[in-house]
């Protein structure tokens, strides 16, 4: 598939055979600090999750992504994969792939409804997977970063709340991320 400019896409992976990828708390740490840095320049991050076993991404790709560079963005994602891949195996003492061989991603089209949707799901993942009982609890997503306004964050919450129309209302914006979501793209359970 190749990615288009200006456009919102939802990026996921998990482990191979589930496996967990993310251990300590430097795991998800570096792992965010690879999405900034590979896709700067390329797309704008707008929710993520970390999850012990898989993320999922919500991005929106800047103008400069175009047929011409379009696989450039294909190889930053792979990149962040396989960095990520090599300071785990020497982390951990172990070798060989760590993620699922294919990357999945899905273009969302510009309706509102839909991108709100897959912007909550990323958020409640945690919270479907009983590892909290809020989702503020869970400190690898950007749920809080929306939440408490954090300055330095890896999101640009400006594209949230002008093209998604996230609430900037820290009230609204609780209310409409508990709110049930059911979000079937096809893809299987994480």
């Amino acid at each position: 598939m190749e990615f288009l400019p200006n456009e919102f896409y939802h990026v996921y992976n998990r482990g191979n055979n589930k496996q967990i990828v993310f251990i300590e708390e430097d795991n998800y740490l570096f792992f965010a600090n690879k999405i900034q840095q590979e896709l700067k320049g390329y797309a704008e991050v707008i929710a993520y999750c970390l999850m012990p076993n898989h993320y999922h991404l919500l991005i929106y790709t800047n103008d400069t992504v175009d047929k011409k560079n379009n696989s450039s963005l294909n190889r930053k994602l792979g990149t962040l994969q396989s960095s990520y891949t090599r300071a785990f195996n020497v982390r951990f003492n172990r070798t060989g792939s760590l993620f699922q061989p294919k990357l999945k991603f899905k273009i969302l089209n510009k309706n509102e409804l839909q991108l709100r949707t897959c912007f909550h799901y990323i958020h409640q993942n945690p919270l479907k997977a009983k590892l909290v009982n809020k989702m503020e609890e869970w400190e690898f997503s950007s749920y809080k970063d929306y939440l408490e306004n954090t300055i330095k964050s890896i999101v640009n919450r400006k594209i949230a709340f002008e093209r998604i129309a996230i609430p900037e209302s820290r009230e609204r914006f609780i209310e409409e991320s508990l709110r049930v979501i059911n979000f079937d793209e096809g893809e299987e359970d994480y």
